[in-house]
C-alpha cells in the first residue's frame, strides 16, 4: 500500500490501463539466460508521454527477460510515475516475503514466469516455488507467466492448484497450428471459467500470423470481458519498427466493438486485478 504522500499524486480510478509495456536500458547488466536484449534505451518518460498521448490513465510494467531478477530499473521507474504505474518483478523463487513487501511498497503487484524459448522449465511444484505462490496468494499478488502454448497446459494447472491469481500473456501464446484447441489455449480457457486466470489481449504479431478474433472470441464465451485485459506491449521488443501504440487500440476496438465489454477490458478488471482500485480508495481517504 503507498504512502499518502504517493496517494495524493496518483491519478484516480483508472479510465484505461495498459497491463503489460517495459523500461529498459542498454547498459544494464543482461542475464545469461535471455533471448532478447533492448536496442534503445526507454524510458519511463517516455511510457508516460505515450499513455498521455493516447489517453490512457495507468500502466502495468512488466519486467523483461534479459535483466534476470534485477528488478532496479523496474522499481526506479515505478517510483518516478508517483502510482500511476505498477509492476510485475521477476525473482528468484526463494525470495522472501521481507523483500517481496519491499517491492510491493514501491508498487509492484505480481510476479512475473518468463519462460519462453526454454528447452528445460522449472519445477512448478518444488517446495521454493510453492511457498512463493502461497505468498503471492496471502499478498493477493498475481503470477504472470509467458509460455508457449505447447507446454503452458502442463504448467498452468499446477500453478492454479496453489490457489494463486494467474496471469497469461499474449493470448496464451497458442500454437498456430492448432488454433483454439491448443492445449496450452485450452488450460488458460479452463482458468478463465474457473475466475482464478486472467488473459492479456496483446502482441498479436508474436502469433504466427493468425488473426487473433478466434481466440478473443472464445475467451469471452467462457466467462466473459471480466477475465480479459489488454495490452500494447510498447515499445514491441523486436517488432520496434512494425507497429505503433494507435495500432493496438483499434485492434481492441475491432476485437471487442460492445463498448460495455471494452470498458470492463480496458479499464474495470484491470483495476482490481492489479490494485488500482486500492490505490483509489487510498487516495480517497488521503483527501478527507
Amino acid at each position: 500500500m503507498p504512502d499518502r504522500e504517493t496517494a495524493r499524486a496518483a491519478v484516480a480510478f483508472p479510465t484505461a490501463v495498459d497491463t503489460h509495456a517495459h523500461v529498459m536500458r542498454r547498459d544494464a547488466p543482461l542475464a545469461a539466460e535471455r533471448h532478447s536484449a533492448p536496442k534503445r534505451d526507454v524510458t519511463v518518460e517516455e511510457y508516460l508521454a505515450v499513455l498521455d498521448r493516447h489517453g490512457v490513465s495507468h500502466g502495468v510494467l512488466t519486467a523483461p527477460s534479459f535483466y534476470g531478477a534485477d528488478n532496479s530499473l523496474l522499481l526506479a521507474a515505478l517510483d518516478a510515475s508517483r502510482g500511476r504505474l505498477h509492476g510485475t518483478a521477476i525473482v528468484a523463487p526463494d525470495i522472501d516475503r521481507d523483500a517481496l513487501l519491499a517491492m510491493g511498497r514501491r508498487g509492484v503487484v505480481g510476479v512475473r514466469l518468463n519462460w519462453v524459448r526454454r528447452d528445460s522449465l522449472p519445477d512448478v511444484e518444488s517446495n521454493a516455488y510453492r511457498r512463493l505462490f502461497a505468498t503471492l496468494r496471502d499478498l493477493e499478488w498475481h503470477v504472470e507467466i509467458f509460455l508457449e502454448g505447447a507446454k503452458l497446459a502442463a504448467v498452468l494447472p499446477r500453478i492454479r492448484a496453489s490457489g494463486v491469481k494467474v496471469v497469461v500473456d499474449h493470448f496464451a501464446h497458442p500454437d498456430p497450428a492448432h488454433g483454439v484447441a491448443c492445449k496450452g489455449f485450452q488450460a488458460a480457457l479452463a482458468g478463465v471459467r474457473a475466475g482464478d486466470t486472467w488473459v492479456k489481449l496483446s502482441a498479436p504479431y508474436r502469433l504466427g500470423n493468425v488473426d487473433p478474433q478466434r481466440y478473443v472470441d472464445a475467451l469471452l464465451a467462457a466467462r466473459g470481458p471480466q477475465q480479459l485485459v489488454w495490452a500494447s506491449d510498447w515499445p514491441f521488443v523486436g517488432h520496434e519498427d512494425e507497429i505503433t501504440y494507435q495500432q493496438c487500440l483499434d485492434w481492441l476496438g475491432q476485437w471487442i466493438p460492445d463498448e460495455t465489454d471494452r470498458r470492463t477490458v480496458l479499464a474495470t478488471a484491470p483495476a482490481a486485478l492489479f490494485g488500482f482500485a486500492a490505490y483509489d480508495a487510498v487516495i480517497q481517504e488521503a483527501r478527507r
